[in-house]
């Protein structure tokens, strides 16, 4: 065992001799070094073998490298597509209040303008096809004051009367409905009529019949509800629609003509229940500025 030490140390210490020998040699021979020819003869052999190892433990790196951000990757597409997904409900959210919010305010302005003490909701429903009648359900019910035979409105006019009311919902039959018959008068003659529903399937309009045949009416006359007696199922005053199309002629027993009315059936939503009547007829206060006026 000692002796294996002794030759072990002698050994390390030939080497060092040996080391410091040719670092000497080489130094001192500067450009001209005795090793140069031994230098490049290690290069031209080890070279290749370092560089092809360079390039193989790069490439292994960059794999690796690739592997463990494939899963950062991954889960940033997620939460990227994450927050597309509520960014684009939260868009979608916002425009639906905003549209809500216009809506109140005109319900609001159109109540004001009438004097109409109104209970807003919303239509959450709308009546089954068998029927054969066009009715929403709204959100508002004997709790909230509603009652049968009250009249229904939105910013724009006449949505139609209260049906039948629950203690939190209510049935409401719409203008349009074939079986509704509201009284109205023309804004400009103060002529009364009687306008039925043609349907939402029709368009939307309705029939107007003017009581005295020998009245003058015109394409753009607009309407308002005449009012019922005790203001039972039509308060006066609220905007109903404008003449499309004249039908009869003068000297006929009735005058006829297509009324286009100022709500949109089919896009109802924030609607109001008159639960107090105007003090006074409105007549045509409610109407907005006529075109051109």
């Amino acid at each position: 065992m000692n002796r294996d030490t002794r030759r072990t140390r002698l050994l390390l210490a030939l080497l060092l001799v040996t080391s410091v020998s040719l670092i000497t040699v080489d130094y001192r021979g500067g450009e001209h070094s005795p090793l140069d020819r031994v230098r490049a003869f290690a290069a031209a052999v080890f070279g290749p073998v370092e560089e092809g190892a360079a390039a193989i433990t790069g490439q292994v790196g960059d794999t690796l490298d690739s592997v463990s951000t494939l899963g950062d990757g991954r889960e940033e597409t997620q939460r990227l597509r994450r927050e597309n997904q509520e960014l684009t409900r939260r868009l979608r959210t916002s425009k639906l209040d905003r549209n809500r919010v216009a809506e109140l305010d005109a319900l609001l302005h159109l109540a004001g303008a009438g004097r109409y003490r109104v209970v807003p909701a919303r239509v959450i429903a709308i009546g089954a096809a068998q029927t054969f009648s066009w009715t929403v359900t709204i959100d508002a019910g004997t709790r909230d004051g509603v009652r049968a035979d009250m009249t229904v409105l939105n910013g724009d006019g006449l949505v139609g009367r209260v049906k039948t009311a629950g203690p939190t919902t209510a049935t409401v039959l719409l203008a349009v409905d074939p079986e509704s018959s509201v009284g109205v008068r023309l804004e400009a003659t103060m002529e009364i009529g009687f306008t039925t529903g043609q349907g939402v399937e029709d368009g939307g309009d309705l029939d107007l019949r003017l009581l005295d045949g020998q009245s003058t009416v015109v394409r753009g006359d607009r309407l308002v509800t005449f009012g019922s007696q005790g203001d039972t199922p039509y308060v006066p005053g609220v905007p109903v629609g404008s003449v499309r199309r004249v039908k009869g002629t003068p000297g006929s027993q009735t005058r006829t003509a297509t009324v286009a009315t100022y709500v949109d059936f089919t896009a109802l939503d924030l609607v109001g229940v008159v639960v107090e009547p105007p003090r006074a007829d409105p007549r045509d206060a409610v109407l907005p500025p006529a075109p051109g006026g």
